[in-house]
């Protein structure tokens, strides 16, 4: 378990998930707005050195997606993914895929929870289960937690603004 700023995030050994847990200083509405509107999820998801372009993105059950985030240096990382359900503004839960792995079959399957609490604030609990334990130590090993931090911290700054 590490914690960075607000973000903690939890892999026990030997288990296939990984959980992802984010308090947010915006209501409940808000935020999952954020996660599900392309013209916001564009400004915040990812590290900050990465631009981000979305190639499809239908933010509804049975929906699909797939961006892009480049770096400095013109390299691509593809992601991509099946949206299972929508229920506003509850969850959402959707497949994931980085289309940069050595072959096909590494999805994690993500709920994204929102949950409301006091003062008009959101906690926000990501759930992901892997294939297996070495996928999912795969992930957090390259460097996901850097990108989720980033990402939320860029979110903070884009709900500040609203």
């Amino acid at each position: 378990m590490t914690q960075s700023k607000q973000l903690k995030v939890i892999a026990e050994p030997g288990k296939q998930e990984l959980f992802v847990i984010r308090e947010l200083d915006a209501p409940r509405e808000l935020v999952f707005e954020a996660f599900i509107n392309p013209t916001l999820l564009v400004q915040w998801l990812g590290p900050r050195n990465m631009k981000m372009k979305i190639d499809y993105f239908e933010g509804k059950s049975g929906g699909a997606y797939r961006y892009v985030h480049t770096d400095q240096n013109g390299n691509e990382y593809g992601f991509r993914g099946v949206i299972h359900e929508v229920l506003p503004p509850e969850r959402a839960i959707q497949t994931f895929e980085f289309e940069g792995l050595l072959g096909k079959g590494y999805v994690s399957l993500d709920a994204a929870i929102f949950e409301a609490l006091p003062g008009n604030r959101t906690r926000v609990t990501l759930h992901s289960v892997f294939r297996s334990v070495l996928d999912r130590d795969g992930k957090v090993a390259a460097g996901m937690e850097r990108g989720i931090s980033e990402g939320f911290s860029r979110l903070d700054e884009l709900l500040a603004k609203k």
